[in-house]
């Protein structure tokens, strides 16, 4: 009798007459994905999208692809003569609200600065802040969840999950800002508060509602679903302890625009 093969068929292939094992089989790894892929993936496929993260957390290119798109949005409505006005309405509407009184001189100070100033600063500001503060939010995943759920993350990887379930809010980007030159506000149009009308904004209710944004919402859920992922745990607790947190934010915020403003 002939010498018997150790390679299953199903993993075996002809070259030349010869049977010779598979990738599979001799344990090569699937190729990553593309950063479109996961760029996408994290969107309709999040679980999947964000193991291949885990495995191999490349930052680089998530970082300015979300940066081109936040800004390039950005940047374009602000360019505007509606952007500009309504960008410094919002801004005079947030400082009333916290208590603040805008006189005449103020304004005009504000109008002149906010219609006279150029993107390059606000571009610059954008490339500065947004790694920064997925780096602190990251740090802080990694402490918490590190000491509750155990595991052996590590901060590339924890900063790599943070990083990419920024294309949420770059795809919230791309909604809200063709919604704010359309109604000509830039009153969020994915917060609470639009399906709540009749709320008075300026009540804790209505301040409220208005911290209570469904984008926000969203990337929560997306963001436990990579931490799962990462640690190896159920979504659904994670989930719920990362809304609980956003719900004191968006209280304490409320509470504190409600005492200011009097109401």
């Amino acid at each position: 009798m002939g010498e018997r093969s150790n390679i299953r068929p199903e993993t075996a292939v002809y070259e030349g007459g010869r049977m010779t094992e598979t990738a599979p089989a001799m344990g090569l790894a699937a190729p990553s994905k593309s950063l479109f892929a996961r760029a996408v993936g994290v969107i309709f496929a999040p679980k999947d999208t964000y193991a291949d993260i885990a495995a191999r957390p490349r930052i680089l290119g998530a970082l300015v692809l979300i940066w081109f798109i936040v800004t390039a949005v950005s940047t374009t409505f602000s360019s505007t003569e509606l952007g500009k006005r309504l960008a410094l309405e919002q801004t005079i509407s947030y400082m009333e609200g916290f208590g603040m009184q805008v006189s005449d001189e103020m304004y005009n100070q504000m109008e002149t600065r906010m219609m006279n100033q150029g993107p390059i600063p606000s571009l610059v500001a954008t490339a500065v802040i947004m790694p920064l503060a997925a780096a602190i939010m990251a740090g802080i995943v990694l402490a918490v969840f590190t000491a509750i759920l155990g595991g052996d993350a590590k901060y590339k990887q924890v900063y790599a999950i943070v990083v990419y379930s920024g294309f949420l809010l770059a795809l919230q980007t791309l909604f809200v800002y063709p919604m704010f030159y359309l109604k000509e506000s830039m009153a969020s149009p994915t917060s609470l508060a639009v399906f709540l009308p009749f709320l008075d904004e300026s009540s804790f209710a209505g301040r409220l509602a208005g911290a209570v944004d469904l984008f926000r919402l969203w990337w929560i859920v997306n963001l436990s679903i990579g931490i799962g992922v990462l640690y190896k745990r159920r979504t659904q607790p994670i989930v719920w302890s990362l809304l609980a947190v956003y719900a004191v934010i968006a209280i304490v915020i409320a509470a504190a625009g409600a005492a200011l403003s009097g109401v």
